[in-house]
């Protein structure tokens, strides 16, 4: 696939952004109300209604979320809860954050998910929760994950960052565990800049991290100011500075009517990067499995050196030359410093998670892809290591 080096620099995971999304932040500026107010409580009931809950509540990010869905445990130190060893580095800060001590999984090299044999054999007297992560938008085996909650009294929080539209066996993602976490960052697939969401099976628990968002202040703080009078707010949990502001919401509100559009366009380059890679050397990500449905968040191949003729790093070093933005989702957590020097965790301990991480790269696949842009990525990717 001969093609001349793009001109411009393709942007990786750059969202598409609406007319609809930049009237409504201007309607929120015209009024004056960017802090927390009406169209953040909009966001939160069309989020609710999408996964077909009884509420939802926005916070600031996905961290923010899985921070409130950890302290919720009431965790105590000492006590354990189980994650995967690839993802980012907030699935396991949270935890940590939290009061708790995390325990890595390695994952299943067939999903890329949570290995739920794994979670079996790391399971002591001090665990309290899982929290499992629906990586690149696949989603984790549930129904394991959840037979082994039940027989060990467990709760499960569901870090759903990559997997807004992912659902399993006809359930939607967030809505099997205890706790379902969201977010809205940038590169997501409703993009807010920055934001999140989380929904909760137990509505007194969803009812304490609403209080927790701000500040643990009294329900409906924020409409101290309104035109309905002033209220004295009382502080009645110890919360956090987590809320979500008008201004993110009202993209938000304007990215979700379109998730489902963008989703489909989503498919449609994850389909053409099948198709076409497929005679290449490169490793595609695990075929989707029946009865599931895939959020194509990422599309991560794998780059072995020995069936490619180079490395990785260089690959990523290539791409940006020819002006492709790619990623890197993720170096194994026992790659990084920080956790492999506190917990002691090696990596021959978690050899697939690893190998994965050395070895993955994720391609473009936003909605705002044009065919010729798909084309630029594919044509830098045949140039770079010809098949």
């Amino acid at each position: 696939m001969s093609k001349p080096r793009r001109k411009e620099f393709l942007v990786f995971g750059q969202p598409l952004i609406g007319d609809d999304e930049i009237a409504e932040v201007t309607d929120s500026m015209r009024q004056a109300w960017i802090g927390t107010g009406p169209k953040a409580q909009r966001f939160e009931a069309d989020f609710a209604a999408y996964k077909g809950v009884a509420q939802a509540a926005a916070v600031n990010s996905c961290t923010a979320a899985m921070h409130l869905a950890c302290v919720a445990l009431n965790l105590k130190p000492g006590d354990e809860v189980i994650t995967t060893a690839m993802t980012f580095c907030a699935s396991v800060n949270v935890i940590i954050h939290a009061g708790a001590t995390p325990v890595l999984c390695d994952i299943d090299p067939k999903t890329l998910n949570i290995d739920p044999e794994q979670i079996e054999a790391k399971i002591t007297p001090n665990t309290k929760a899982l929290l499992i992560v629906h990586y690149a938008g696949r989603p984790c085996d549930m129904n394991a994950i959840m037979a082994i909650a039940k027989c060990h009294n467990l709760k499960v929080i569901e870090d759903c960052a990559h997997a807004i539209e992912t659902e399993y066996h006809g359930k939607k993602a967030g809505t099997i565990g205890d706790t379902g976490c969201f977010s809205f960052y940038a590169t997501k697939n409703i993009a807010c800049g920055e934001g999140g969401m989380v929904i909760a099976k137990d509505a007194d628990s969803l009812a304490r991290i609403r209080r927790m968002v701000l500040h643990g202040l009294s329900a409906d703080a924020w409409a101290r100011y309104s035109a309905s009078g002033f209220k004295h707010h009382y502080v009645t949990d110890l919360g956090f500075k987590y809320n979500m502001p008008d201004l993110q919401a009202a993209i938000g509100i304007h990215q979700l009517k379109r998730v489902e559009e963008h989703w489909r366009r989503r498919e449609a380059v994850w389909n053409r990067y099948v198709t076409e890679l497929a005679p290449s050397p490169f490793i595609a990500p695990p075929p989707i499995e029946s009865n599931t449905r895939h959020a194509y968040h990422l599309f991560t191949i794998r780059i072995d050196e020995k069936r490619c003729g180079i490395a990785r790093d260089k690959l990523l070093e290539e791409m940006t030359k020819r002006n492709i933005g790619v990623g890197v989702h993720y170096l194994a957590i026992p790659e990084q410093p920080y956790y492999r020097e506190r917990y002691g965790w090696r990596a021959e301990d978690f050899p697939e998670a690893i190998r994965y991480g050395r070895e993955c790269i994720s391609l473009p696949i936003s909605p705002k892809l044009t065919d010729e842009d798909v084309t630029d990525v594919l044509a830098a990717l045949c140039d770079i290591v010809q098949w």
